[in-house]
């Protein structure tokens, strides 16, 4: 059974599909064949832009090495999150302004993306922080989008400060409040 934040993305990528089907758009990206995907809906030359779009994935994220290495469970709503598509990063609409929804566009962009995340667990520790992951930024390269590790609250965060906004009460109810922002 899907979870509920990966209903909401599927829900939102739904939304975000219609959109493009609305004004005729497709999304588009510089073909890179050293950086394959099952996203690219074509082969291009080198730099073309190729037509994408977000897959499904097949199997669940494996986190196990990141929480072992860290000591901690990661909250299943993020878990979630980044298993359910491959994806290059999503643009959408909050009601404070635009953002994008992270994801990765293959295994070695997976991997980078755990690596980072790892950074950032770090650093609130190093910091004496409650633990909170990203799943979003914002156009303030201040600030980031990220899920307390307790609670599962999304929080608007200032880079290297305490989270102090509270934007969702929890990751699915976050997805469901975006717009999809398809301009380019």
């Amino acid at each position: 059974m899907s979870s509920s934040v990966s209903m909401a993305l599927d829900k939102f990528i739904f939304r975000f599909h219609k959109k493009l089907t609305e004004f005729s758009e497709t999304l588009n990206i510089e073909y890179d064949p050293k950086w394959p995907s099952l996203c690219y809906l074509s082969e291009g030359q080198p730099g073309e832009l190729v037509a994408w779009q977000p897959i499904k994935r097949l199997l669940k994220s494996d986190f196990t090495d990141v929480e072992k290495a860290l000591g901690i469970s990661i909250h299943s709503d993020l878990i979630d999150f980044y298993s359910e598509y491959w994806s290059d990063n999503l643009n959408a609409q909050a009601s404070k302004g635009k953002l994008q929804l992270l994801q990765a566009w293959n295994d070695d962009d997976f991997v980078r993306l755990q690596q980072n995340l790892v950074g950032h667990v770090l650093m609130k520790q190093r910091l004496k922080q409650p633990i909170t992951l990203f799943v979003g930024v914002t156009n303030d390269d201040d600030f980031i989008i990220t899920v307390n590790n307790e609670s599962g609250e999304v929080m608007l965060e200032q880079v290297g400060l305490i989270p102090q906004e509270v934007v969702a009460p929890n990751l699915a109810d976050f997805l469901n409040s975006l717009e999809p922002d398809i301009s380019i």
